[in-house]
């Protein structure tokens, strides 16, 4: 058989392209690691995974019918795991970009039991930045 490792990336389609790149790579550091024009695809890497920015007139994203919309979004959140997990840092950091930030809170992910935030790209995606587990997972 075979077991899963990681995500490997996400893919959102989007309407703004420039203003979500900046988002992603200006807010929370994701790099651009490739371009496909003749598709109408960027991904960008963050950390050991990509997120795929699809515009919804660009030839692949044509095929997932209308922009997504608060009321009508393609994905619930993606989950970022990021190191080191300072909220005060954090939380100042994403202010200076005028993002939104959740409350601080436990939550349970791959890693375990620990802190995260979710806050709003600016197309209303939900995105969870999570910090390393306090709480193993259960075995």
């Amino acid at each position: 058989m075979f077991r899963i490792l990681a995500i490997d990336h996400v893919v959102l389609r989007v309407k703004d392209l420039a203003g979500m790149e900046a988002f992603y790579c200006d807010v929370l550091g994701c790099t651009i690691e490739r371009e496909r024009a003749d598709l109408g695809l960027t991904q960008l890497r963050a950390g050991s995974s990509l997120i795929d920015l699809v515009p919804v007139k660009g030839r692949l994203g044509r095929r997932g019918g209308v922009a997504p919309t608060i009321e009508g979004r393609n994905l619930d959140h993606v989950c970022l795991r990021i190191d080191p997990f300072e909220p005060k840092d954090l939380l100042e950091h994403l202010a200076r970009f005028g993002v939104d930030a959740g409350e601080v809170t436990s939550r349970y992910g791959a890693d375990g039991e620990g802190p995260s935030v979710y806050i709003s790209d600016p197309e209303g995606n939900t995105v969870e930045l999570k910090g390393p587990p306090v709480k193993p997972p259960k075995a």
